[in-house]
């Protein structure tokens, strides 16, 4: 490494300024105070880490650990910033602040120069060091005994250790980017969204002018009776020059899209996950596939008919003054401004029909989908008499709003554009029955008329599908919403806090005091006065009869429901200081066998979800062999892609038992302080039972088993 490069680097005890530049420049709050640091060193990933999620939290920004392989390290850096990364300098690890990098070169913030540029190659090469000090001697040991020529070694060398370590993956350091639930205006200002789309309405409105300028020069040497070639070379250079300006609108269309897009599939994910149980146990498969389809029909709608919007309203903005210069002028201004109340008026009533018509659809689709789910439980539980109850009136209910609907696009569609045509040409009239305005002035009118009809044909289309979005986001609004919710979450000092509280011993992990907990507006509380310690390594058994509020008293403890009242306790924090995210790290649970589930994705997705992705080698060793421990080892040795096998629903079907077992796996390789396993063992038959049981009571240091007597 540069002496310059080791400059530009932060130690531990500063790590926190670093970290505030880097949370400013990915648009974070700012916030006054001294944040402590962690202590111990720079390698300890495990205390580093929840100390940077914790300020970064403090400081409204979202902190991900970043990982590469030494092949991709300077396509990594390429798009990297704002990104904290560490480096091998001296041998020690320091931290660079990285801004941006473009070009070939990175911004930089040092501690003591401010921002500094500097070649992405050297802080591909510092951050390659950590995995090379292995190599090293090893690769320089091959090229003396191979006899390379001095002036080729430097080659041969690097070319030896892109093939030892050309997949070798390394911790680069960690990003920081805006929380999905902030301002949502303020990440499409970041992301350079109003100047893409500034940009394409200018090339837009180019090439319209170009349009109408070469028509122009057609128009002006034919009315004058001489179309020398000097005209029709411009006319031509004008079509011509129109090519690039629609290949850039095109251009810019798709970077606004894309940016547009993830943002708004970051946030509605993002409150996906924000919202509570509760809000989505009484909602069925079909309402969650409205939402995935409205939420696709969303983003293709808001953005190709926002588009369409902009693009008329600077069309009718061109033809206005054009339409001014012609025969009828002020006359025709008149006439525009009523057609376009007139279409607005249409519009709406268009929309309101369509709202309803949805409205209808939606509510067939999530009933066909739900008998679709529960059908064999419909064969076995209702009459054959009963299967189509209220479907004839659903369906002739659809087909008449269908129809009312059918005649307001109608209307929209032929009346703006076939009106404005209409009462625009006849405005005309005086002045072909007169003969008294230049021929030139008329001929203006004309083009003003068809610019006029050709921006009204695509208002019709955009509008259609602004009325459609609008719908859409109806009912993707909850999620939007849910993103921006505050959340409780943990403060630097909670962070340093939770190692000092583990070392403690005789200390509760988990304490209950007074605590109580009813659902909703009922009268009487599941829980009330509930007491209970949990000390580090503690073996519990939870028996009570169905209804009894087991499962509540798990909710609560695992941090997925809040106590009404009492004290819950986690190393002597609550849940306030520690954060939802930070008090679910500690505690892991694998709830009823109704409330979990096996996602379609790889049998090595599924068991390491409350890890980091993607998994390193070690992290796919450890669930094989808890996998193993538990007796699923026949069933990886019967899957062909082992743990990379698709399972769930339409990948490879587990039964109900290696289902539980997977869900025991899952719980023990987060590696928390506390399991909570809530009738885990009850599918289990009594050998498989032992197995899973004993594997358990190795692995988790302190855990709860829910059961009932």
């Amino acid at each position: 490494m540069s002496l310059r490069l080791a400059e530009l680097t932060w130690e531990l005890d500063r790590l926190a300024e670093a970290v505030e530049t880097l949370a400013r420049a990915a648009g974070g709050r700012l916030e006054t105070g001294e944040v402590p640091v962690p202590s111990g060193t720079a390698d300890d990933l495990e205390r580093i880490d929840p100390w940077l999620q914790a300020v970064g939290a403090r400081r409204g920004v979202e902190v991900d650990l970043a990982e590469t392989t030494w092949g991709d390290v300077e396509s990594f850096l390429a798009g990297a910033g704002p990104a904290l990364l560490r480096l091998r300098v001296d041998g020690e690890w320091r931290f660079l602040a990285l801004l941006d990098s473009s070009r070939g070169r990175a911004v930089v913030a040092a501690p003591a120069y401010g921002r500094r540029r500097v070649a992405i190659h050297e802080v591909a090469t510092a951050l390659r060091a950590a995995l090379e000090d292995g190599e090293d001697r090893r690769v320089d040991e091959v090229v003396a005994a191979a006899e390379i020529p001095p002036r080729r070694r430097a080659r041969v060398r690097r070319a030896l250790l892109a093939q030892r370590l050309d997949a070798a993956r390394l911790t680069a350091g960690w990003f920081l980017r805006p929380e999905p639930g902030s301002d949502f205006r303020a990440q499409l200002r970041r992301a350079g969204l109003p100047r893409l789309a500034g940009w394409m309405l200018a090339a837009h409105t180019l090439q319209y002018l170009l349009l109408i300028g070469s028509w122009w020069v057609l128009g002006r040497g034919v009315l004058a009776g001489r179309l020398e070639p000097g005209w029709l070379a411009a006319w031509l250079g004008m079509l011509l020059s129109v090519v690039p300006c629609v290949m850039a609108e095109s251009w810019l269309l798709a970077r606004i899209t894309t940016r547009a897009g993830a943002l708004l599939r970051r946030r509605l994910f993002a409150g996906g996950l924000r919202l509570e149980p509760d809000e989505v146990r009484h909602q069925g498969a079909g309402q969650f596939l409205g939402r995935v389809m409205d939420a696709e029909a969303f983003e293709s709608l808001v953005l190709s008919g926002g588009r369409t919007g902009l693009v008329v309203l600077v069309e009718l903005a061109i033809a206005l003054p054009i339409l001014a210069l012609g025969a009828a002028g002020l006359l025709h201004a008149v006439l525009l401004a009523v057609w376009v109340t007139a279409a607005v008026w249409l519009w709406r009533r268009y929309a309101l029909d369509r709202r309803e018509w949805t409205g209808s659809r939606l509510e067939m689709t999530h009933d066909l989908v739900e008998q679709m789910v529960g059908h064999r439980t419909r064969l076995a539980q209702q009459s054959p008499e009963r299967w189509h109850e209220g479907e004839d009136q659903a369906v002739e209910r659809y087909l008449e709003l269908s129809g009312r609907m059918d005649r307001a696009a109608t209307w929209l569609k032929t009346l703006p554009p076939r009106g404005w045509l209409l009462t625009a040409v006849l405005a005309l009239a005086p002045a072909f029955v007169g003969g008294g305005a230049p021929i030139a002035r008329v001929a203006v009118s004309v083009g003003g008329i068809l610019l006029v009809y050709r921006a009204f044909a695509k208002a019709v289309r955009g509008l259609s599908e602004l009325a459609a979005a609008r719908i859409a986001w109806g009912n993707i609004e909850p999620l939007f919403a849910a993103a921006a919710r505050p959340r409780p979450r943990a403060a630097p000092e909670a962070a340093l806090a939770m190692d000092g509280a583990r070392s403690q011993e005789g200390r509760s992990l988990l304490e209950l005091r007074e605590v109580a907990f009813r659902y909703g507006e009922r009268a009487d509380p599941v829980l009330k006065g509930c007491q209970l310690d949990v000390a580090p390594g503690d073996r519990l058994l939870l028996e009570g009869a169905s209804g009894s509020g087991k499962s509540t008293l798990a909710a609560l403890m695992t941090g997925l429901r809040e106590p009404e009242s009492g004290l819950l306790l986690l190393h002597g924090l609550d849940r306030q200081t520690l954060g939802a995210d930070g008090w679910r790290g500690h505690v892991a649970a694998a709830p009823q066998f109704h409330e979990n589930h096996v996602l379609t994705e790889t049998f090595a997705f599924n068991a390491l979800m409350g890890r980091a992705w993607p998994p390193r080698r070690g992290d796919m060793e450890e669930a094989e062999e808890v996998c193993r421990e538990l007796g699923l080892g026949a069933l990886l040795e019967r899957m062909p892609g082992d743990l990379l096998q698709m399972v769930g629903e339409s990948g490879w079907q587990l039964s109900h038992g290696e289902k539980s077992r997977l869900f025991i796996a899952r719980a023990l390789l987060q590696k928390a302080d506390l399991v909570v396993l809530d009738e885990s063992f009850a599918a289990l038959d009594p050998e498989n039972l032992r197995r899973a049981l004993e594997c358990v009571l190795r692995r988790a240091s302190t855990v709860m088993v829910v059961a009932h007597p």
